[in-house]
């Protein structure tokens, strides 16, 4: 589909889930494209790291795409761009802090040279086509979150991207109630907004309170080791804590690679200028217990992070009872069970736990009812579209603008193509927007059939048959059948043993042409494989049957 003269919203990711954004926007022809993200696989995907919006949609339409205009540089926005960028074929936009941190990523994916990045200051209007775009600085949880004001023909879209409010933000300066109040009264079409706290009803919280709070916790820890892990992207909370080490009179060691490159291109840009002397970590068990202060990553669980290491004490930073681990983070949904593993490992070292729900130690970067409110309150839209949320997020968001005295909201998810003017909000189609998978070096469809498989095995188990039949469909070897992931154990030898029969008896019973069918002579085993494992696992398990002529 081509725009018309028209203004036209699509979502391939980020409606219908926290993470993965990539949204679209159609006008006079044209599509812009917003954030280019990706989500962290759970377990059903078994193997897969990454997972990624299926662009089908756009990459059928590239004639017509004049860019892509990121936001800010959380993973969920910009961690696709290395795998995508240089196929879209279109200009990057991006902030300072965003735009370094996006091009270490195309250095690492050897297309720097292939992908046009360009650096907009925070304030600078550009053009692209018929859209006119500003961002317009917000706070939340990284340096340079931003919002985007899209001028069109057809009217204004201020497009939130992830924020919140905060009287006391640490790094960076964020539009005021004022600016935000005269953006309303240019008249805006639609909000676009993040739906991700909507159901707290409580405001998000300051920066400068998480900085009392960490102050007071680590200076509570007399004597005792003391490590924090939180978002490496948190260049506020970074910031907060080389003040904490300092007040406290601790040594900082950084322990982890995102921070350090964090760190890095923070410094670059100009914030974390009073950071203190960083200890290497080969140095940071040489500094007494009392004295040190470690700032790790892993706070979501990761085995391979530093603090996952420290637990399982495969890491230069031995942890000790009586030493303390401070959470300043929050737990992201799916990653429960792996917090909740490292926990237990430290506690039963002796290790003293505190997160957000005992002290004052961290924050959320995305807006609570409280704020919502104010945003419509200043903003005024017309019509309201729930972003960057589940089903239920989203929902609850477009209620609370129409509760509010918004005109019009709608609920809208990924592949819902949305003609906002004129005369919208109205849902025109549903377009594909899929998932895909990064495996290994390979990008697939998230339900592809190796996945499916893989899934199928990972539940079930596999059994391996392997036979030589003649013409005729007698057997011309032994059958040698094998087994992976099928708990037999001791029953090994009498399932090996009853699968065979099986299998013999199956080829028996195969009458006429069939017995000269490979095709239904292998299916005939695998069948009879099958029903043997599931007599004796319970499972219906993934047969493989390898098959030869003797």
């Amino acid at each position: 589909m081509k725009p018309g003269k028209e203004l036209l919203f699509l979502a391939l990711g980020g409606s219908g889930e926290i993470g993965m954004n990539v949204n679209l926007y159609g006008c006079d022809g044209k599509w812009l494209m917003v954030d280019l993200g990706m989500t962290f696989a759970d377990p059903h995907y078994p193997g897969v790291d990454l997972v990624f919006a299926d662009l089908d949609f756009i990459e059928q339409r590239l004639d017509d795409l004049i860019g892509v205009v990121l936001t800010h540089a959380h993973e969920d926005h910009i961690g696709a761009v290395p795998y995508f960028a240089q196929d879209l074929g279109v200009p990057l936009y991006a902030t300072p802090f965003t735009a370094k941190l996006v091009h270490e990523k195309l250095v690492e994916a050897g297309i720097e040279k292939e992908v046009e990045l360009n650096v907009i200051d925070h304030l600078d209007r550009f053009e692209l086509g018929p859209f006119g775009i500003r961002y317009v600085p917000l706070a939340h949880s990284i340096a340079e979150g931003n919002a985007l004001l899209i001028d069109t023909p057809h009217g204004k879209i201020f497009h939130t991207g992830d924020w919140k409010l905060d009287d006391e933000p640490r790094i960076g300066t964020p539009a005021t109630e004022e600016e935000l109040t005269a953006i309303g009264d240019e008249g805006i079409l639609a909000l676009v907004c993040d739906s991700t706290n909507v159901f707290n009803p409580n405001a998000s919280g300051s920066e400068g309170e998480v900085r009392a709070g960490l102050m007071e916790a680590v200076a509570a820890q007399k004597g005792r080791r003391v490590v924090v892990t939180t978002f490496a992207s948190n260049v506020a909370r970074l910031q907060t804590l080389g003040e904490v080490a300092e007040a406290t009179g601790r040594q900082l060691c950084v322990a982890g690679r995102s921070l350090d490159r964090i760190i890095r291109v923070a410094k670059s840009c100009g914030y974390l200028k009073g950071l203190p002397p960083i200890v290497h970590i080969d140095d940071a068990m040489g500094v007494p217990r009392g004295e040190l202060l470690v700032l790790a990553t892993g706070g979501q669980g990761e085995p391979r992070a530093a603090l996952g290491r420290m637990a399982g004490e495969q890491h230069p930073i031995k942890l000790e009872s009586g030493d303390v681990v401070l959470f300043s983070s929050r737990q992201i949904p799916g990653n429960e069970l792996a917090i909740g593993r490292i926990m237990n490992s430290l506690v039963d070292k002796g290790v003293r736990i505190v997160t957000d729900r005992q002290s004052m130690i961290h924050v959320s970067g995305h807006p609570g009812r409280p704020e919502l409110v104010a945003l419509y309150d200043w903003i005024r839209p017309e019509i309201l579209v729930p972003v960057h949320g589940e089903i239920r997020h989203m929902a609850e968001q477009a209620q609370l603008g129409l509760d509010e005295g918004i005109p019009r909201a709608i609920m809208q998810k990924n592949g819902d193509l949305i003609r906002l003017a004129p005369n919208g909000p109205k849902k025109l189609s549903e377009e594909r927007a899929g998932r895909l998978i990064l495996d290994g070096d390979i990008i697939s469809p998230a339900n592809g059939e190796a996945i499916i498989a893989r899934r199928k095995i990972s539940e079930s188990g596999l059994i391996t048959v392997a036979l030589a039949v003649r013409r005729d469909g007698q057997l011309a070897s032994d059958v040698e059948v094998a087994t992976l992931g099928i708990p037999l154990d001791e029953d090994m030898e009498a399932f090996v043993a009853d699968a065979k029969v099986e299998t013999a008896e199956a080829l028996r019973k195969l009458k006429g042409d069939r017995k000269r069918d490979r095709v239904a002579v292998a299916e005939a085993v695998r069948l009879a494989v099958r029903r043997t494992g599931q007599r004796w696992s319970g499972k219906k398990s993934v047969v493989q049957v390898m098959l030869r002529e003797g």
